[in-house]
């Protein structure tokens, strides 16, 4: 009996063993691509830093030789940048950053002071070599910084994820969300003869990452349909001119991008992909196509109320919400709604002059009236960052002395003056646990709850991507166009065409060069984000706004400047404020024309009209709740200017 307990033991551990060793095998092929890569990309940075040590950087021949180098470890890059740009991306800004610097505040991190991040890389060393008399050590510096970072990659801490499958379709999900926005538009990419070489070499060597990763871990191995169509867009991107700016991009995004999104989203919950990434904060993991305004989480509409999830509650809501934001009584002076400057009928901001009037009727605000729509999808709002929150925002405006000039205990007594404004809030108090008595954070939030669910509404670009609806000729050249030659999509990112990123957890800014007026006689005075973040940087710098509505929300700029979307595009094409021969140190928008022809211009206005929204506004109420106090039952909806 022990002899044959004896056998079964070991022929059991044989089967163990046998399992294991074919398990651990497989593994070692994904793990040994991603090894084989890595070490083939710092090899290609070596041989960069070591030539630039013997390089004469005043001979062009040696210059043309460091820039060959550079191209040659940019291939090397793309091949790892499936991994590395998702496992580690503070080290990645080492490798292959856009600016040699830049100001921070990530979702989960925005409570806080920004974070300075220094860059270093390729990008930044084919910039640099183009300066006039390049320091050879400073070079170096960029490539040696590129090569350090690296170790971070051959880290434990990184490669241990490698024997699971969960990073893979978490890096996965970026690198299609990036064939999107990123990877075609020239954003990291300084040599714009290169974007689609680039984008060629990354897919294929991509393409062998998916061959390896199948073989590892073909329990959880992606689908044939998957893969199928991962090797059509390949043929595609094959198939395509070299010139980014003649690239189908439409067509890339609609017929493959979009597509694969789906399909990667499926699996990852098929297989119970489970994240441990900040980076993944964001993203919607039941969303399935790009072009959805639930793809990321930018902003909790709800504020207080977020843990209300009843629809007959969420009604009762908005309908508070509704009543705020056209009442007066919030203002200083009963005389200012959220609706003076935020005019519903007008996508909700101010066409009528560049800035609105300020409280005291006399002066203008410094700054244009942005619409509210698609607000939520900042990370950060107003136009130099200052709140981390709508509702912070919100109070913002309400308590500002120059906008609405209201005083927080006032707002909150002359609401519970109103019985209907009390009874109603009242009964909602059972829902903020946190909030126990009535505040003005119920007030702000049950405001931002009414507006945000004007931002659900799609436009015809979107139908034309999600649905395969009809979309012009000229429309489609726009956008590509906006995604090449006119660099637009290089700050303004896919889906929503504002300054937030894959993976959607960071607001960009921008130093633009905006005139004060358009005689282009001087700079705007406006410092913008340097009031909130001090630093060389920041000076000048604006949160980059939505292209959506953009038709129906002039005038434009920070300063309401340009009244017309010829006139933008005129103010891009021409180099911006530096291009105008403005001194602007920092600006962030090349100075060099675009060089747009007039047919240009029409197309890219043909594809910004169709990202105008198909919202469904509504009638101001009829009355607003009577007040205690007599005085405030003269106000007007809406407010009285």
């Amino acid at each position: 009996m022990r002899r044959k307990f004896t056998i079964i033991l070991v022929a059991l551990a044989a089967i163990i063993f046998s399992y294991s060793f074919d398990n651990t095998t497989n593994t070692e092929r994904y793990t040994q691509t991603y090894h084989a890569q890595l070490n083939e990309f710092v090899k290609s940075l070596q041989d960069l830093h070591s030539y630039i040590q013997s390089a004469n950087l005043s001979n062009p021949k040696d210059i043309e030789q460091v820039q060959q180098r550079i191209q040659a470890a940019r291939f090397n890059m793309k091949g790892m940048d499936f991994w590395i740009r998702y496992m580690e991306p503070l080290a990645y800004k080492k490798v292959n950053s856009p600016l040699p610097v830049e100001w921070e505040t990530e979702v989960f991190e925005k409570f806080e002071k920004p974070y300075k991040r220094e860059g270093a890389g390729l990008t930044l060393a084919s910039l640099y070599l183009e300066e006039e008399n390049p320091y050879k050590d400073s070079l170096a510096a960029l490539v040696n910084a590129a090569i350090e970072a690296c170790k971070t990659y051959a880290a434990d801490s990184i490669t241990k994820d490698l024997t699971s499958y969960h990073h893979f379709y978490l890096c996965n999900r970026l690198h299609i969300l990036n064939l999107a926005a990123i990877y075609t538009t020239g954003f990291e990419c300084p040599d714009t003869a290169q974007i689609i070489p680039e984008l060629r070499s990354m897919m294929q060597t991509v393409a062998n990452t998916y061959t390896a990763f199948n073989a590892s871990f073909p329990q959880q191995k992606l689908s044939d349909e998957y893969l199928s169509l991962y090797n059509g867009a390949l043929a595609f991107v094959k198939a395509q001119p070299q010139d980014y700016s003649s690239f189908d991009h439409f067509t890339f995004i609609k017929d493959y991008v979009n597509p694969l999104y789906l399909l990667n989203q499926q699996l990852i919950n098929q297989h119970k992909v489970v994240s441990r990434s900040m980076v993944d904060y964001a993203l919607n993991k039941n969303e399935i196509t790009i072009f959805n305004k639930g793809l990321y989480t930018g902003q909790n509409s709800k504020g207080v109320f977020l843990r209300v999830k009843d629809e007959a509650i969420l009604a009762e809501i908005d309908r508070l919400g509704k009543l705020l934001f056209y009442d007066p009584i919030l203002s200083g002076n009963n005389m200012r709604s959220c609706a003076s400057c935020h005019n519903p009928t007008a996508y909700f901001t101010d066409t009528i002059s560049a800035t609105s009037y300020q409280l005291d009727h006399a002066g203008y605000l410094p700054r244009n009236t942005p619409t509210i729509i698609n607000a939520q999808y900042n990370h950060l709002s107003m136009l130099d960052g200052k709140h981390f929150t709508l509702q912070h925002q919100a109070k913002g405006v309400m308590t500002s002395p120059v906008e609405m000039g209201g005083n927080e205990k006032e707002i909150v007594e002359k609401v519970l003056s109103c019985e209907e404004y009390k009874t109603a809030f009242e009964k909602l108090l059972q829902y903020t646990p946190q909030e126990p008595q009535l505040s003005i954070e119920h007030i702000a939030s049950a405001i931002t709850y009414y507006y945000s669910k004007f931002s659900k509404y799609y436009s015809l670009f979107d139908d034309a991507i999600n649905n395969n609806q009809p979309i012009s000729a000229q429309a489609k050249q726009g956008f590509n166009l906006f995604m090449s030659k006119s660099q637009c999509a290089t700050c303004h990112f896919v889906p929503q065409f504002n300054g937030v990123k894959p993976p959607y957890i960071g607001s960009e800014f921008e130093v633009l060069g905006t005139p004060a007026d358009t005689a282009y006689k001087a700079l705007s005075a406006d410092k913008g984000r340097y009031d909130i973040n001090p630093a060389k940087e920041t000076m000048n710098a604006f949160r980059t706004g939505t292209m959506r509505n953009a038709a129906y929300t002039k005038p434009y700029m920070h300063n309401g400047v340009f009244k017309t979307l010829e006139q933008v595009i005129d103010f891009y094409d021409g180099g911006g404020g530096a291009g105008r021969g403005l001194v602007v140190d920092n600006q962030t928008l090349s100075s060099d024309s675009l060089k747009l022809t007039r047919v240009d211009k029409s197309n890219l206005i043909a594809f910004i009209n169709t990202l105008n929204e198909k919202v469904v506004f509504e009638q101001a109420p009829a009355r607003l709740p009577q007040s205690k106090i007599k005085a405030l039952n003269n106000r007007k909806i809406g407010g009285e200017y």
